[in-house]
């Protein structure tokens, strides 16, 4: 039995199998584990293999950055999302409802903040009523509790909002995915593993990775560079299926004597066309509230400002055949976002179709985050979780929200499909 992530066909346990056909199961008897990336889903799927008695692990992460969650996990909103927007049957709904739950639990014994505020997702025009029972239904299909409501039942969730229609979402909260990323590099080292930061990865040979601090020998490499997934897959002699282009997520947020005008979270009704979900609201759980992502192509894989260029990575996404049929394709739409990128008065009125009461002098810049995203050659993003397996190795190539939220269950997935016989 097969399926389709993003249109690639893929067994029905979401992996992608490329090279020889032994690149099958792993068995229990390999000990010595590579994971490439101390992003979140790296931690986790470290820490799994270590709490696995059937992996007999030895796990060593390698990081480039001198902390873990330097980067995608470090700079997300921080939701534990519901799962509301996945297809029925998807990797990504599966995981991310298994995953909240596993997060919640994890927060818990680890003593991390994280606080359930429930989601509006609303509709500012009649047109988007379509679209918000579509989402009603498919939040139904993956066994979430969502409910429509008026606008008079929104407002007494968020007084300060403006709607035609409503979503209620009770279940999605709020955590810093940072400090679970620190958790989690500390669970590994106390379960015996190592956490080995500031080593980039130069060379990947049958069973080395090579760092800049120092050769380290495996067994089994596990891939969850993120940013740089695919060219990790490539140094480790993989042909990814896709291509990671970088986008950069801007974030505004309110100023501080405005804050009180959000209690939660407020998102629009998304474009189904892409895997971004528009400018929302969102109450952080350090209580101020951000507003955004505006999503732009970054110019860099770590371009995080329109003043951090990398000349190679730049011209690598502009000369990828996928990107360009993506950007003919959606032109106007980029240029939409572009131009709001470069117009604080554009980015204020995005924000206002969900809150009136909010203008440009109540906002002031908040940083940004840049999304891995993974497109096919056709164009064609790729939507799922997008996982990648050859002659033991694992490659975890397209790892976009809800991706933190997901990050426990993704790692008992990998290691539950590595070890199976």
């Amino acid at each position: 039995m097969s399926v389709s992530v993003g249109g690639l066909a893929c067994g029905s346990d979401g992996f992608v199998t490329v090279g020889p056909a032994g690149a099958g199961p792993y068995i229990a008897t390999v000990t010595r584990y590579v994971v490439i990336g101390a992003g979140i889903v790296g931690l986790a799927v470290a820490r799994r293999l270590l709490l696995d008695p059937s992996t007999g692990a030895e796990v060593t992460v390698v990081e480039k950055e001198a902390r873990p969650g330097a980067h995608q996990t470090g700079h997300n909103s921080g939701v534990l999302h519901a799962g509301v927007y996945y297809a029925p049957g998807s990797l990504k709904a599966q995981l991310c409802r298994a995953g909240v739950n596993m997060m919640i639990d994890f927060c818990d014994e680890h003593s991390i903040d994280y606080l359930i505020t429930g989601k509006l997702i609303v509709a500012t025009d009649e047109s988007q009523l379509t679209a918000l029972r579509t989402l009603e239904e498919r939040a139904r299909a993956n066994g979430i509790t969502a409910r429509s409501i008026t606008p008079h039942e929104a407002r007494e969730i968020e007084p300060h909002v403006a709607c035609v229609g409503a979503l209620h979402v009770p279940s999605t909260g709020i955590v810093d995915y940072g400090q679970v990323a620190v958790a989690m590099a500390e669970d590994v080292r106390k379960l015996g593993g190592e956490v080995r930061l500031g080593a980039a990865v130069t060379g990947i040979a049958a069973d080395t990775v090579q760092t800049t601090a120092g050769d380290v020998r495996y067994d089994v490499l596990i891939n969850c560079a993120g940013l740089y997934a695919d060219r990790i897959a490539v140094l480790a002699g993989v042909h990814p299926p896709a291509q990671i282009i970088p986008f950069r997520g801007e974030y505004a947020q309110l100023k501080a004597g405005r804050t009180d005008l959000v209690k939660g979270l407020i998102y629009p009704v998304p474009d189904p066309r892409f895997p971004f979900l528009g400018v929302h609201l969102t109450r952080m759980i350090d209580g101020t509230v951000h507003a955004g992502p505006n999503a732009v192509l970054a110019l860099a894989r770590e371009g995080y400002s329109w003043g951090k260029v990398n000349v190679r990575e730049f011209a690598q996404s502009v000369r990828y055949p996928g990107l360009r049929r993506l950007a003919r394709a959606y032109y106007r739409e980029g240029t939409a976002e572009v131009l709001r990128s470069l117009s604080r008065k554009r980015f204020a009125a995005s924000v206002a179709k969900l809150m009136p009461e909010i203008s440009a002098a109540d906002l002031e810049p908040a940083g940004a985050g840049v999304r891995a995203q993974a497109i096919r050659p056709d164009g064609r993003l790729v939507d799922d979780f997008l996982i990648v397996r050859a002659d033991r190795q694992i490659h975890v190539l397209n790892a976009p929200s809800p991706a933190a939220t997901s990050s426990l269950a993704i790692a008992q997935h990998i290691v539950e499909k590595m070890v199976s016989v």
